[in-house]
């Protein structure tokens, strides 16, 4: 087993072990007990992507999501009247997300495997691939990653990302002083970050086994340019002040998630983009037809970062 690989295997332990505490901590029960809930991230990001899709819904539309982690943000987009799958490389997460869909009595697909192997386990190509929060700094190579949401997309199809931006993932996260000190590498090193993190940012009165994770740092410029060189044509390209977790300790929460409580005009928070594939589909905006009215949005679950 190479050195990526082995990183791999660390995080999908970390990320196995993680689904006991996260199925405590991220609201379940509520959310399947009410069935017009949607997650915190899942309304945000549809704000963001509305633009982009037909009649500004996902309805009737076929959705892939790209580390899904449990499907609580998969389930919310299925409430909004799309047909989804989930991918995750946490076996333990998506049997968690099967239990969730029947419990919640919706209609989903979870599947196991890597992000770039998404395309042969798929076996079918969508009207959106979609990225949740806390996703990148998990994937080893961006090229791979943009060729295989090409190979995923229809003609025409949309693909969105919203991520913590790069350069709030380069600021020290253990001062306490409100200081933003710049500390881990902006561009990829060719080499995973090795960090020893016992607990979980869901409960962090939760000790894992599994501590050690790798993550590896990419540049705004290299997420970008992986879509581009993958055939893709970005469509949008936004930064945002605010994140949906407590991400440094300064940060203090607001009606939009966690911000910085002054000069929040000195580190972009998140970042969001959209990009479509080439050709054409059979209908608006290069989709299938039969998109139809917004599905009911309710709740304010959070649902913190993917795997």
């Amino acid at each position: 087993m190479d050195v990526e690989q082995q990183a791999i295997a660390a995080n999908r332990a970390n990320w196995d072990e993680r689904v006991a505490p996260h199925l405590r901590a991220y609201g379940v029960d509520e959310f399947v007990a009410a069935p017009s809930a949607i997650t915190d991230v899942v309304r945000d990001d549809l704000a963001l992507m509305a633009p982009h899709l037909p009649a500004g819904s996902p309805a009737g539309l076929s959705l892939l999501h790209l580390q899904c982690h449990i499907g609580l943000d998969t389930l919310s987009w299925a409430r909004l009247g799309a047909t989804v799958t989930g991918v995750d490389f946490s076996a333990q997460s998506t049997a968690a997300a099967r239990v969730l869909a029947r419990r919640a009595g919706l209609t989903a697909t979870f599947l196991d495997s890597e992000v770039t192997h998404a395309a042969e386990v798929c076996q079918e190509r969508y009207d959106i691939v979609y990225t949740g929060i806390g996703a990148l700094p998990w994937l080893p190579d961006l090229a791979r990653w943009g060729q295989t949401i090409a190979a995923l997309l229809r003609p025409g199809g949309l693909f969105y990302v919203r991520d913590s931006h790069p350069m709030l993932n380069t600021v020290a996260h253990d001062r306490t002083d409100g200081e933003l000190v710049l500390r881990e590498p902006y561009f990829a090193t060719g080499a995973p970050l090795r960090y020893e993190h016992g607990t979980t940012y869901a409960d962090d009165t939760v000790r894992l086994a599994n501590a050690t994770t790798f993550e590896w740092p990419h540049s705004l410029a290299e997420i970008v340019q992986s879509l581009l060189t993958a055939g893709l044509t970005l469509t949008s390209l936004a930064e945002h002040r605010s994140i949906p977790w407590q991400a440094l300790p300064q940060l203090v929460h607001t009606s939009h998630g966690w911000a910085l409580p002054d000069r929040d005009e000195r580190l972009p928070l998140t970042f969001s983009l959209t990009a479509t594939s080439g050709g054409s589909g059979g209908g608006p905006y290069g989709f299938g037809a039969g998109a139809g009215p917004r599905g009911g949005a309710g709740g304010g679950l959070v649902q913190p970062p993917a795997s």
